[in-house]
């Protein structure tokens, strides 16, 4: 079962899963909230939505605190091979999670000690203009959901350090950090990542 997690914690994956985890997914999923079209027919349930094209991003930092490389929809995949961005989804629309990033942690090299998990509104709308937010950590070798954060943070920001995977005595952790940023691309989140780290 799934751990439903708060903002500030953390936990061990390795425990979680219930074993070893080498290879897991970081979903990211989203809606774009309705917008009332008119009066009358939002008393008949009518809206429209607006695409919203928010942009999952995975950072590499070393021991230092010195980015080692940037997985983004402009470069879906890192230097080394160990992690994979199965692309841009432009809208939100459909069920399930919108972009995922694939990590392989048995081939993350030993020089990353974190890997830090953002999103950002590419399309420049702020939180207030998105529902049903979430990023969820996923076994790869079964398909099962081992945590789940909910972005239910709304308000003007346009970006978010969702969550950070790290090293920690030999064993893979994850801190749920949900702190708001400002920025539509991953460049612009980098600085307000750093504090924490």
């Amino acid at each position: 079962m799934a751990i439903n997690l708060q903002k500030g914690q953390k936990i061990s994956l390795s425990k979680e899963s219930g074993g070893s985890l080498s290879q897991v997914v970081m979903g990211l999923g989203w809606d774009a909230k309705k917008v009332q079209v008119s009066m009358l027919k939002g008393m008949f349930g009518g809206g429209k939505t607006d695409a919203i094209d928010l942009d999952a991003s995975c950072v590499l930092f070393d021991d230092q605190n010195k980015v080692v490389d940037i997985i983004y929809f402009g470069q879906l995949k890192s230097r080394d091979g160990s992690i994979v961005h199965t692309g841009d989804n432009r809208s939100g629309a459909g069920d399930g999670d919108d972009e995922q990033i694939k990590v392989d942690l048995n081939n993350v090299p030993e020089k990353v000690k974190s890997l830090v998990f953002t999103v950002n509104s590419f399309s420049g709308q702020t939180f207030n203009e998105v529902e049903n937010a979430y990023c969820r950590i996923v076994d790869s070798s079964n398909n099962s959901e081992v945590a789940r954060y909910t972005l239910s943070s709304q308000g003007t920001h346009t970006a978010q350090i969702m969550a950070k995977v790290y090293r920690h005595n030999g064993e893979w952790k994850m801190h749920a950090i949900g702190e708001n940023g400002v920025g539509r691309t991953i460049d612009a989140l980098l600085p307000q990542i750093v504090i924490h780290l």
